[in-house]
């Protein structure tokens, strides 16, 4: 199963790249090839720990795809799991946390992303895998670049 994971070194605090990562409803505004996002249900449970259901639609050139998730909003511990529920995937698997990391910053953290998966069609697992590592890379140099356009591009530490 393909598996990309990465840690990111950002000079903004992990609660706020808590806050960019978890306003899903803004990710067709930076993320590449995401054309679309509704959240169809919204809660939040006993523990705090809030969970949206979403369905994105991401695209490039022909290939388009719909899929829904559903993502669990731990504020208290800054993580970020994503379970899907429908679509082109036979499985996926989506992780973020947000740690104290004060190299880029004395309000700086690493943003770990997690993900691995695994499509349904053998042909499209074929044509994606070749370039998803390239893609996720994107990804997460969009957040970092998303943080700075919301909370100003920090000094050079």
């Amino acid at each position: 199963m393909p598996t990309f994971r990465t840690i990111r070194h950002v000079a903004h605090a992990p609660a706020r790249m808590f806050d960019l990562v978890a306003d899903v409803e803004r990710y067709p505004e930076f993320l590449p090839f995401c054309k679309s996002l509704n959240v169809r249900r919204r809660s939040t449970d006993e523990a705090g720990i809030e969970t949206v259901v979403a369905a994105m639609s991401v695209g490039y050139k022909a290939i388009q795809e719909n899929f829904t998730s559903r993502v669990r909003l731990d504020r208290a511990r800054l993580r970020i799991m994503a379970e899907y529920i429908d679509g082109p995937f036979s499985f996926l698997d989506n992780r973020w946390s947000f740690t104290p990391d004060t190299s880029k910053g004395p309000d700086g953290c690493a943003v770990e992303f997690y993900i691995t998966y695994e499509f349904k069609s053998r042909m499209l697992q074929m044509v994606a895998g070749a370039v998803f590592d390239r893609i996720f890379r994107m990804f997460s140099e969009a957040f970092e670049a998303r943080a700075d356009a919301v909370y100003g591009k920090p000094p050079a530490v």
